[in-house]
């Protein structure tokens, strides 16, 4: 089968690529026939897969199959061909519904990373870290604009977001000098002491933290962020983090029962309440990496935000950089997700309107969708290392034959949502959300 990589469409702030030029050399040197579409806004050039000796077209029309990142527009799909992208059509997303609906009247055959998971569901390809790392630094820079938004001089005004760097290197080198000036000169008393939590401990925890811990860090366990946060008299020289798991941020609702994370995966906010607000007014940067949906209590609710800010008080929180993403979900404040160009506004808890920017009476919210790219190369450069390893076991499989003879392994064929244009059993499930869409 012959590969196609396609341009990103969906954004014009997408500059991802599913492959770098060193890994499609590396697979033509295997035999595989490749083509690259042009694209100029993908982090790595034309003039770079070209140098690799990749062909560059303006037309993947006799591609077999055809790899993405994100979403295709549903009138770019070519009949009977095989897509692998990130689909977002798992939960019946109503927004990509009409998408999935052509892919079947196309007969599509559809390929979702996001399924691509072993034996114990955990994902095997994915772009966690590096929205955690591109995540940590906006958060760091919305901190140091709103800080500044108050006249608060503040060594945190001077970093940038993630995407006005040339790359991870330069973003570790500034954050590393914002830590020497802490170290050097303090902080603001109006924000000491300061406090970050980061909710979840995987691999988008593990990226937000890589960048925060350039800072002169302190961690602090969760029981004792009250008492951090109130000690007036502690060095300002240091940043305290805490990271708060399941455990810290849910309680059983029985009396006296112990919290148990099995109990709590199988029976979510039927069994436990909200344990996390009582940390909020103890914060003053808020990071949220965890995975939520409906089953489980949310973290932030609009209630408590309305709470931290009454009249005209400021509380210690100033921003939520909500790396997950979710609007209306565990940070009930996210109303909205943004993109790089935009990338963050103020929700106003007396009105539950936005405003654009740092200003306003209210938490700031950084929650830009497609964090990763702010840093593509880095990004890109990852994710191709793992994905070439599947490529000849995609590139190399019948789909002739009737699905239940499709020879893939097993971690891949569990990420076909759609075979030659029909639902597999895995996924019918999907059908009833399409009509309820």
């Amino acid at each position: 089968m012959k590969i196609g990589v396609r341009k990103e469409d969906k954004s014009i702030w997408e500059r991802r690529t599913p492959f770098v030029p060193g890994d499609l050399k590396w697979l033509m040197e295997r035999g595989m026939d490749i083509a690259v579409e042009s694209s100029p806004e993908r982090a790595y050039g034309d003039e770079e897969f070209r140098g690799a000796g990749i062909p560059v077209t303006d037309d993947l029309g006799d591609c077999d199959i055809i790899f993405g990142i994100k979403e295709v527009p549903k009138e770019a799909f070519l009949d009977g061909r095989v897509y692998v992208f990130f689909a977002h059509v798992i939960k019946g997303q109503p927004y990509n519904m009409p998408m999935l609906e052509q892919m079947m009247e196309k007969g599509v055959t559809l390929v979702d990373y996001e399924r691509v998971v072993d034996h114990q569901n955990r994902r095997r390809i994915f772009f966690g870290r590096h929205a955690g790392l591109a995540g940590m630094m906006n958060s760091l820079w919305s901190l140091g604009q709103r800080l500044a938004d108050e006249g608060i001089d503040n060594p945190f005004a001077v970093l940038r977001q993630a995407r006005d760097y040339r790359d991870l290197e330069e973003i570790r080198a500034h954050v590393s000098t914002v830590g020497e000036a802490i170290r050097s000169g303090g902080l603001p008393a109006a924000v000491h002491p300061l406090v970050v939590g980061i909710t979840g401990y995987g691999n988008v925890s593990a990226g937000a933290q890589e960048i925060l811990d350039l800072l002169p860090v302190v961690e602090i366990p969760p029981e004792d962020v009250a008492r951090v946060a109130g000690d007036i008299l502690a060095p300002r020289d240091r940043v305290y983090k805490v990271v708060f798991k399941e455990k810290d941020c849910v309680r059983p609702k029985t009396a006296g029962a112990a919290f148990d994370l099995q109990d709590y995966y199988r029976r979510g906010k039927e069994a436990y309440e909200n344990a996390f607000e009582a940390y909020l007014p103890h914060l003053t940067l808020l990071v949220n990496c965890i995975y939520w949906d409906e089953r489980y209590p949310r973290l932030v609710t609009l209630d408590a935000v309305r709470r931290l800010w009454p009249g005209g008080r400021q509380p210690q929180l100033r921003v939520i950089g909500d790396i997950s993403c979710d609007p209306d979900g565990a940070v009930q404040c996210t109303v909205d997700a943004t993109d790089p160009g935009d990338p963050v506004y103020v929700y106003l808890p007396e009105t539950g309107k936005t405003a654009r920017g740092f200003h306003g009476h209210g938490p700031v919210i950084m929650a830009v969708e497609i964090l990763p790219t702010e840093i593509p190369r880095e990004s890109s450069e990852y994710f191709s290392s793992v994905l070439r390893g599947m490529v000849e076991d995609l590139a190399g499989a019948d789909y002739t034959v009737p699905f239940e003879d499709l020879a893939l392994p097993a971690e891949l064929k569990r990420a076909v949502i759609l075979y030659r244009g029909r639902l597999t059993p895995e996924y019918e499930y999907i059908r009833k959300l399409m009509s309820s869409a």
